[in-house]
């Protein structure tokens, strides 16, 4: 790496005592210059989400996920109308925001769309150059830069818009050392973990998937790389990504070092409702669908996690004792019977491989949910998954009523 934007680590990193040999082996890090970059990304800085009880919530993913709080502000940091927890796993950070008093927007928000992301934020070493490069892009801007202080620094933000009621904060903290950002406090876990717990179930956000309206994928792809110099990572449409009953096309795009990867998926023409179509319909509109979480020991974690109460997707045995899966992944780092006992799924490409599950929906609408995610050198998604993963969901599909 070239520029010494990319070859340190951020402050979250640090604190979680990644190195950049774990990020290349957890997220697929890769060697990029960004030295003509028009808009230069260091890392995926939070996802925000609006939920209906950010109080619950917050404790569901201490207890559940293993999350540490770690910051707050709400009515008794003088905001009135809600109140957001910031919890952190690794150098994966999220918002939890509900609203507290009736007319506040953030209850509009929930009554339309219910639980869900609202707010990829991005790290940028520079708010203003990206900022004044998408707006000669077309991006339509939500906030403008400006400087947030308290008495642990200074942070410049921005925002724009993108897919759906999604945006994208724009983050420069290289002078601020707050818990988060300015007007939040300090708030650490009062959860107590059992005995052997171990410090964290996931280290980092591997990537975030994003659902849009049938047709206007390529319009996102084509945002992406103008706007914010994404390049385009991979492409999955036909056979690979289709089933029986519904259908799909898929664009990943990332940003230069591959610290933030953005799949993008569209519903496609089929016999019945695809996944994708029921998001839609029950996120009303498009949104961030799933968030893939990287973990170095996913054996132990999906374990964990099933301990805690978290619901996985099933696959059936035939997946695992199918010899053209066990011929085409060859030698992986558990045996197969264990994966199967976890129903943990596994891909290879030319790179390596990935070991993956996926959960139900976290939430009462079918909408958002986490992939768990342990990488062995494939930069890849789980291509030779998507048929056994969307057969999963329908299943569940099919349980719910949508495809009958």
């Amino acid at each position: 790496m070239t520029d010494s934007i990319l070859t340190v680590l951020t402050h979250e990193e640090e604190q979680a005592g990644l190195s950049l040999a774990q990020l290349k082996e957890l997220v697929g890090l890769v060697e990029y210059d960004a030295s003509s970059d028009p808009f230069p990304v260091t890392a995926q800085d939070a996802v925000g989400f609006v939920v209906g009880n950010a109080t619950q919530t917050a404790t569901f993913y201490q207890l559940a996920l293993g999350m540490d709080l770690v910051a707050y502000r709400g009515p008794e940091t003088g905001v009135r109308d809600s109140k957001s927890y910031v919890l952190k796993s690794g150098s994966a950070r999220f918002v939890f925001t509900g609203g507290v008093t009736p007319d506040s927007p953030v209850l509009d928000h929930h009554r339309k769309h219910g639980d869900g992301v609202v707010d990829l934020a991005i790290e940028v070493p520079d708010v203003d150059k990206c900022i004044d490069h998408a707006r000669s892009q077309g991006a339509t801007i939500l906030v403008e830069p400006h400087d947030e202080t308290d008495e642990h620094g200074t942070v410049r933000t921005a925002a724009l818009a993108t897919y759906g009621e999604t945006r994208h904060t724009l983050v420069d903290r290289s002078r601020y050392d707050g818990p988060y950002l300015p007007g939040y406090i300090t708030r650490t876990t009062t959860v107590e973990r059992r005995e052997g717990h171990p410090r964290r179930l996931f280290q980092a956000v591997d990537h975030c998937v994003g659902n849009v309206e049938i047709g206007r994928m390529d319009e996102w792809v084509e945002f992406y790389n103008k706007v914010l110099g994404f390049t385009n990572m991979a492409e999955f449409i036909g056979d690979d990504i289709a089933t029986d009953y519904s259908a799909l096309m898929s664009k990943v795009v990332a940003s230069g070092n591959h610290r933030v990867k953005f799949p993008l998926n569209e519903p496609a023409v089929a016999k019945k409702k695809s996944q994708i179509d029921e998001y839609l319909e029950f996120y009303d509109g498009a949104g961030c669908q799933h968030m893939a979480l990287a973990t170095s020991d996913i054996l132990r974690t999906v374990d964990i996690l099933r301990e805690n109460g978290i619901e996985f997707l099933e696959t059936p045995d035939s997946y695992y004792d199918d010899p053209e899966l066990r011929a085409r992944i060859g030698q992986v780092r558990v045996p197969i019977e264990e994966l199967k006992k976890r129903k943990i799924l596994v891909d290879r490409d030319e790179d390596g491989y990935l070991l993956q599950i996926f959960t139900k929906p976290m939430g009462d609408r079918p909408t958002v949910f986490y992939e768990f995610i342990e990488r062995h050198g494939s930069l890849g998604f789980g291509k030779g998954n998507f048929k056994a993963l969307f057969e999963a969901i329908e299943r569940e599909m099919f349980a719910r009523g949508i495809l009958c």
